[in-house]
């Protein structure tokens, strides 16, 4: 009976240190039970992939309008052509064509004459603003890309003719009345608009050049090499940029001096839209010291009327390929995609097809 109750007595004594036991279990476990979690943050979105451009499914026939052969304008035409071309439906047609480019680009897309053509900011501004005097509004015209490059005017005499004359600047020449022979481009292009205006904020025309026995020839680029180089013209005014083939030809050929602007000239060619620039020592051969200068980049201007398709396919393929286009032109090493739809760098109004481009990558809103 003892014993009975010895062992009742320990499995009660048991039982209570089992309970014990769990409640101080229990007890330690709430203690170490978590915080409550706050609410989960709402989840941030991913960042969506552009969209997929508009598709092109039917062919198109392009009329792509520059510069002649032995321009810069010419190289970047046809580096843009290869870059396109291929991304085109079959069947399509894209043919460059040097009917003419920079001052003319946007009349010859406002005529009807081009799909497709580079120009220069500052005169596709006057363009389609209707401000060129003696010409009409160009209509119907837009942009794709601007900031191609930074070109120079440039003013370029003749070993020969300084050595003869002393003359170290137009305004020189100018002054004497001196019959000079003056090689330029074909009007139509900006190199011939720069020369006339630097000659005008001298005090001269073409005309009053003519008068004084001197000669003013409108030919091709790789004819004024020539020209110069066989003493049969003195000088040259060009806007081109830097590597140009014409201009790099006759510094490799002939000596040539170059010659920049005052202040004060650089001040009355940015009344008529020029953009003041520095041209550094060395640009060129035989340049020896930095020259103030003017300036206005080239843009790629287009036919309102262009499926936006197109235009966006042209803006991405060259906003894409910068390394191609500067190894075909090293000027190009400017450009800058995240810049190209500026007002300031395009000239006339941004194409529907190439601002959808731009606000896809994020480089405007």
């Amino acid at each position: 009976m003892k014993k009975f109750t010895s062992i009742a007595a320990i499995s009660v004594l048991l039982c209570v240190l089992v309970v014990f036991a769990g409640w101080a279990g229990g007890a330690k476990e709430e203690k170490k039970a978590p915080a409550p979690q706050a609410a989960p943050a709402a989840p941030v979105p991913a960042t969506q992939a552009p969209t997929p451009g508009p598709k092109l499914t039917s062919p198109v026939t392009i009329r792509f309008a520059t510069m002649s052969l032995g321009t810069s304008m010419y190289v970047y035409a046809s580096t843009i052509t290869q870059l396109v071309q291929p991304e085109l439906p079959k069947g399509s047609s894209f043919d460059v064509q040097t009917t003419g480019g920079g001052v003319s680009a946007p009349y010859l897309i406002a005529q009807g004459k081009a799909d497709l053509a580079l120009g220069n900011a500052a005169p596709s501004k006057w363009a389609v603003e209707g401000i060129v005097l003696g010409r009409p509004k160009a209509e119907g015209v837009t942009a794709l890309v601007g900031g191609m490059d930074a070109p120079y005017i440039v003013i370029i005499f003749t070993d020969k003719f300084v050595k003869k004359t002393g003359f170290s600047s137009v305004a020189d020449i100018v002054k004497a009345k001196y019959p000079v022979r003056v090689a330029v481009k074909t009007v139509g292009g900006l190199g011939e608009v720069a020369c006339r205006h630097v000659f005008e904020i001298a005090g001269a025309t073409y005309n009053d050049i003519k008068s004084w026995g001197g000669s003013v020839s409108h030919v091709a680029p790789t004819e004024i090499v020539s020209m110069l180089r066989d003493d049969k013209a003195d000088i040259t005014i060009d806007h081109v940029p830097e590597g140009q083939a014409a201009i790099t030809e006759l510094t490799m050929t002939t000596t040539v001096h170059f010659f920049g602007l005052t202040p004060a000239e650089q001040d009355k060619m940015a009344q008529l839209g020029w953009d003041k620039i520095v041209m550094p020592k060395g640009t060129w051969k035989g340049q020896d010291k930095d020259l103030l200068t003017m300036s206005t980049g080239i843009c790629l201007l287009a036919s309102a009327s262009m499926p936006e398709e197109v235009a966006y396919l042209i803006t991405k393929k060259i906003c894409e390929n910068k390394k191609t286009l500067v190894d075909a032109h090293a000027a190009i090493s400017v450009f800058d995609p995240k810049t190209a739809w500026m007002p300031a760098k395009i000239g006339a109004p941004l194409h529907p097809g190439a601002a959808r481009y731009y606000r896809e990558m994020g480089y405007m809103k």
